[in-house]
């Protein structure tokens, strides 16, 4: 029987998850949130009528969409870090004074870098709470300011939220970034899709992005399958080895702008095969296995999970770098992976708050583990295909696949996966 519930019905609840006999699937994966927040963005921006096709339904992108179509005076953005980013800088050019507020959590994730940008090019944001943090009392009007100087290693989102509302300032946007620039295939994710609304934006050098003034086109746009979901699916194929048939995961693109689509490149290291075609793309299983993995993540960050669980369990030595992102996040996904990792016997080490490494060391397993989610939707979908090599996996609040894959456990149970559970 499907799983069907309100994120709310299962706040003390945890699933017991065991593997099929062998997995084969065709998978219809959500749409891309990363996508879709961009793009509900550049569509409100342009005054359109025409709304994007194929929007995510995870929650994310649905108070994305709330926040858009209200009036409201307080917007609750609950645990949706994107929409917190992307919409502060769409406030601030959006005529009116509101409040952008959100769960404890997100009231502990710093916002100053972004606000402190926005004020330069003339916004008028409060700290309606403590200073640097949710939630921000705004008030939008037109911003005169043309030049922002950023250091490249702040969130990807600050980033692209100035640079959409970069095409509705008057005299346009120039961003310089200094330093090291993570996350830089979100960056060009955000400059394809304003070219997509009719947007003149483009890499002038290295570390010089300019946006010309002149909005935004109401366009048709489609937007396709998540790549940060198809993940899972991969790290299961690594994972069930022999028993992995063929999974076909429908909406991807071969050329695809997510960043996360390289992941496709690192599980050809750990034996997953891709194949494209007309639907999306087939996996199979080629038994590759390498002594060790060591991969830079500054661009993939969202992957890590995926990668240091299913390592571990392959029993292949790893070393991670870029992660510094990890740790501001919906939790501190380093430490939440050192200590959940360390129920199941894996001793991993953290340094200088950016790397992951495992060099094999195992400790005692606690004897019934449980998955603990931390509020975090990576953490339970990374963490749900470890019973494909253990006898079965406990997850703690499985409702958070919700804020990004809301089907993920119907789709695992159609997959033959056994999932039960209890409060």
């Amino acid at each position: 029987m499907p799983l069907i519930y309100s994120k709310y019905d299962f706040i003390i609840m945890q699933y017991t998850v065991s593997a099929p006999q062998s997995l084969q699937a065709s998978v219809q994966l959500p749409a891309s949130k990363s996508i879709s927040n961009r793009a509900l963005i550049l569509h409100a921006l342009s005054h359109g009528h025409i709304m994007p096709d194929n929007l995510s339904d995870c929650d994310d992108t649905r108070v994305m969409v709330k926040a858009l179509k209200g009036a409201q005076e307080v917007i609750d953005i609950m645990a949706a870090g994107t929409a917190m980013r992307f919409l502060t800088a769409y406030l601030s050019v959006t005529p009116g004074t509101r409040t952008i507020t959100g769960t404890k959590r997100m009231q502990q994730r710093p916002i100053r870098i972004l606000v402190d940008a926005l004020r330069r090019l003339g916004a008028t944001i409060a700290y309606a709470g403590e200073e640097g943090y949710p939630p921000l009392r705004i008030t939008g009007s037109s911003l005169q300011g043309t030049d922002i100087v950023l250091e490249g290693n702040v969130s990807s989102q600050y980033i692209s939220a100035l640079l959409m509302i970069g095409a509705t300032l008057p005299n346009g946007l120039h961003l310089h970034l200094t330093g090291d620039i993570i996350s830089r295939p979100y960056i060009d994710l955000t400059l394809q899709l304003m070219k997509s609304f009719g947007a003149s934006a483009a890499w002038t050098s290295e570390r010089d992005i300019q946006v010309q003034a002149g909005g935004y086109r109401d366009v048709p746009f489609t937007v396709e399958s998540d790549w940060s979901a198809a993940s899972y699916w991969y790290q299961m194929v690594a994972l069930g080895g022999e028993r992995s048939k063929t999974v076909e995961l429908l909406g991807l693109f071969n050329h695809s702008h997510q960043g996360d689509s390289r992941g496709a490149e690192l599980f050809a290291k750990l034996g997953v095969q891709t194949t494209y075609t007309d639907r999306g793309v087939k996996l199979t299983y080629t038994g590759v296995k390498p002594d060790r993995l060591e991969e830079e993540m500054l661009d993939i960050p969202d992957l890590a999970q995926t990668f240091v669980v299913s390592c571990c369990l392959m029993g292949i030595p790893f070393r991670f770098t870029g992660l510094q992102s990890l740790k501001i996040k919906e939790t501190d996904r380093m430490a939440a992976l050192c200590t959940e990792l360390k129920k199941l016997g894996y001793v991993l080490h953290a340094e200088q708050d950016s790397i992951l490494s495992w060099e094999g060391e195992r400790c005692t397993a606690e004897a019934q583990p449980v998955i603990a989610t931390y509020e975090d939707h990576r953490m339970a979908m990374a963490f749900a295909p470890a019973c494909l090599v253990l006898p079965q996996v406990e997850i703690a609040e499985p409702h958070v696949v919700s804020k990004s894959y809301p089907k993920y456990w119907e789709d695992l149970q159609a997959a033959g996966f056994r999932i039960t559970h209890r409060a």
